[in-house]
């Protein structure tokens, strides 16, 4: 069984410009994600982009490339789009979508995913979150009765997507056209190591979170 990883970093970013090679602790964002899938027991990491200055960054630091056609790197295109097209040109058997706005991913938390394949078609990485109550844009409350507020400890705990990784296989991501289908297996990890660089507070913080 072929396992690989592929890292889907377009060059197109409204929130941060350049955002996935924004220096983070003296290396590029892209750099953290390709070290931890070059050090996991995948056999081969891939970066695929539309942009020159991604390319060479991944290059640089150990990845193979897949170039990503222009008509699927825009705003609204969706990763599973990408990764169709990876799907379509790399040979594999197993594949672990790792998004490089996830810098604190480890090698390990890679390897224990892959594992889990073992005992489900696909999986995620998902961080615990204990109830809290939320409320609309709009001032009223999200699921819950104002008049009746629970107990916190009477809520169900609930797994929340951080966006780190998602693991198929080529069969399930060409049939089904989605980065999970079937048995789906969920892969805890720390809520610390679950925040993802989509501003520039976010970066702050991861800054001082792996100083």
């Amino acid at each position: 069984m072929k396992t690989v990883s592929v890292i889907l970093a377009r060059g197109g970013s409204k929130g941060i410009p350049k955002k996935n090679i924004i220096d983070l602790n003296g290396k590029p964002l892209l750099s953290h994600t390709i070290k931890s899938s070059n050090n996991s027991i995948v056999s081969e990491t891939w970066v695929s982009t539309d942009c020159p200055e991604i390319k060479e960054c991944a290059l640089e630091y150990g990845a193979l490339v897949l170039d990503r056609p222009i008509e699927i790197s825009g705003d609204k295109s969706k990763s599973e789009e990408a990764l169709i097209d990876f799907a379509k040109k790399i040979d594999f058997d197993i594949l672990v979508f790792i998004q490089p706005t996830s810098p604190m991913l480890s090698k390990n938390d890679i390897n224990k995913g892959v594992q889990m394949m073992e005992s489900y078609d696909s999986v995620f990485s998902a961080y615990k979150e204990h109830w809290i109550p939320r409320w609309t844009i709009d001032g009223k409350p999200h699921q819950w009765d104002i008049n009746d507020r629970p107990m916190r400890q009477d809520k169900e705990e609930l797994f929340v997507e951080n966006g780190a990784f998602y693991i198929t296989t080529r069969k399930r991501l060409l049939s089904s056209g989605l980065r999970y289908s079937g048995n789906i297996g969920i892969y805890e990890m720390d809520m610390l190591k679950s925040f993802q660089i989509d501003t520039l507070e976010d970066l702050d913080l991861i800054k001082k979170l792996m100083s």
